[in-house]
């Protein structure tokens, strides 16, 4: 039977029931819950009850409604975590929790060039070199960035807060230290910029949406503070798509350094195009669905998804609870794992964090990592396969046996995108009911404002159902991952984006070449939960092999 609903009777929802009863909400007399509202409703669950199951049915959709009322009536803040709480571990796997020191073998003799765009493109490992050998002071040092972020940002409309004050301050304070023969380690005076979706306590904090813009939050996020106290200088907060998507903010669209007619992708927009132009060595993203990945692709940088629960999100904008991951966007792998090893940890204040270790050792050898590829996302003729394919090639020169594997599971992980989408609605629940949605710039059928909107017509039950298949999925990824160490994959081919993200399976997203129109491309090497090491271990030789991270946009290079 085809029902037709007219917008008069669409009232609020939950497991998928229109809830329409007599009584003033929000200053508005809402109807009276009837048959015919029940049956309209079953049209947007894909059941159909009978005449005298919806009569039964009156009284507790009412109930229903009062409660959520009473609930409305509590405010509620974006920090505040549900109780129900994902965990990407299979059933009978933990994760080592025996830290050891880590051998980053970083370079010794690095010289200092005279160009300050030479010094603004090292990595990060090249830079702790300087430092520690006091070639270079931090104060010069950020002072470069500083200069650069004011010369370069308004072109790439990536910049949010400037912190010129607080990063000089901190950087004499590293010199300080370093004359007195205290060294923190390998971030020790180095700057770097964070996403605007992280707290710092003095800042504001816009989440890069227009109803937040002045917003400030009387905290600072966890991160941050674990880069402070490795002697990182934090220098500014970069763009991000508004509320984590894409690259449009409430002031402009984040531009890709190599081809500025392109916006940088998102939602670490800002990041990964300041990254890219030699604004900062190294800046921390997120990811709920790509937000890494895609930015690191289009700005030719190098983007580290961690595992889920591997980083704290205490003090960053909860889009999606159960997916969101923060990681760092920098020049190499490398660089990758020296911040990684710093951001990595268990905190108190993040319920969804995992106590597990870090370590990396430049003295194991990649030949004992035994390597997979989805060989079918390397056939047919796609744009840009080529270059995917010379992946596979360079790997083989350098002497691995790569295995071709085929990425199957029991379970469509699209269907199970829906836990975005309802975590995401109730994360923002006060920006549909308040109407404040209609500030935001975007206002297409795919932005956030009208995804949360119909969100609400999502069935309790089914976001439920998604996550048992969920389930389902983590344990078939990890079967697959107790037999390659290291898979290789097209960054978006198939759906691989997908599944990673919702089983929190970790991701390292390297520049492999350049498309027609000049962007950067991108391969990612994929890996077992809490397996990062392997992924910085091929991508730092991947990345010795091939040199494309050190490529850069040339409007930038001076």
């Amino acid at each position: 039977m085809n029902r037709i609903i007219n917008r008069n009777q669409i009232g609020l929802i939950v497991g998928g029931i229109v809830l329409l009863s007599a009584g003033f909400v929000g200053g508005k007399m809402m109807a009276d819950i009837t048959s015919e509202n029940i049956a309209n409703a079953e049209v947007l669950i894909g059941l159909e009850f009978s005449p005298a199951e919806r009569d039964s049915m009156n009284r507790n959709l009412t109930n229903y409604r009062t409660s959520y009322e009473t609930m409305r009536m509590q405010p509620i803040t974006n920090s505040v975590a549900p109780a129900i709480g994902f965990n990407p571990l299979p059933h009978g796997f933990v994760p080592n929790q025996i830290q050891e020191e880590s051998d980053w073998g970083l370079p010794v003799n690095v010289s200092l060039p005279k160009k300050e765009a030479d010094i603004a493109y090292l990595s990060v490992a090249e830079l702790s070199s300087l430092i520690k050998s006091k070639k270079l002071s931090s104060e010069r040092l950020t002072k470069i960035y500083l200069d650069r972020i004011k010369f370069y940002s308004d072109t790439l409309q990536c910049l949010i807060t400037l912190m010129e004050t607080e990063a000089m301050q901190k950087a004499k304070a590293m010199d300080t230290e370093l004359a007195k023969g205290i060294y923190r380690g390998p971030l020790h005076g180095i700057p770097y910029g964070i996403k605007d979706l992280l707290a710092v306590k003095g800042t504001k904090t816009t989440w890069g949406a227009m109803p937040y813009k002045d917003q400030t939050i009387d905290e600072t996020a966890t991160v941050v503070e674990k880069l402070n106290e490795a002697g990182a200088v934090l220098v500014g907060k970069f763009t991000l798509g508004a509320l984590a998507m894409g690259d449009v903010w409430y002031g402009g669209v984040t531009k890709n350094p190599w081809n500025m007619k392109q916006g940088s992708s998102g939602s670490s927009a800002g990041s990964a195009s300041a990254v890219s132009a030699g604004l900062v060595p190294f800046a921390i993203g997120t990811e709920t669905l790509g937000s890494i990945v895609s930015p690191s692709t289009r700005n030719g940088v190098t983007g580290l998804r961690p595992t889920y629960g591997r980083v704290s999100k205490h003090g960053a904008m909860a889009l999606s609870w159960s997916m969101d991951k923060i990681g760092p966007i920098s020049r190499s792998a490398l660089d990758n794992g020296i911040v990684l090893s710093v951001i990595n940890g268990f905190d108190p204040k993040d319920k969804s964090t995992i106590a597990a270790a870090f370590q990396y050792n430049s003295k194991n050898s990649i030949k004992d990592l035994k390597i997979g590829y989805f060989a079918p996302f390397f056939e047919g003729t796609r744009a840009n396969i080529d270059k995917d394919k010379k992946v596979l090639e360079d790997l083989r020169t350098m002497g691995l046996e790569l295995h071709p594997v085929e990425l199957k599971t029991s379970v469509d992980p699209s269907s199970m995108l829906i836990s975005l989408y309802v975590e995401g609605a109730a994360a923002f629940d006060d920006l549909t009911r308040l109407n404040l949605d209609d500030q935001m710039v975007a206002q297409h059928r795919n932005a956030w404002p009208n995804l949360f909107r119909a969100a609400r017509f999502i069935p309790a039950v089914e976001y439920i159902q998604a996550n048992r298949y969920r389930s389902i999925l983590i344990e078939e990824m990890h079967a697959l991952f107790q037999e390659y160490d290291v898979i290789v994959t097209p960054s978006f081919a198939g759906n691989q984006l997908q599944i990673t993200n919702l089983t929190g399976h970790p991701a390292l997203c390297m520049p492999n070449g350049f498309a027609e129109n000049g962007s950067p491309t991108s391969i990612t090497f994929l890996a077992n939960l809490f397996d990062e090491e392997k992924l910085i271990m091929l991508g730092k030789a991947y990345q010795e092999k091939t040199d494309w991270q050190k490529k850069r946009p040339a409007f930038f290079d001076k």
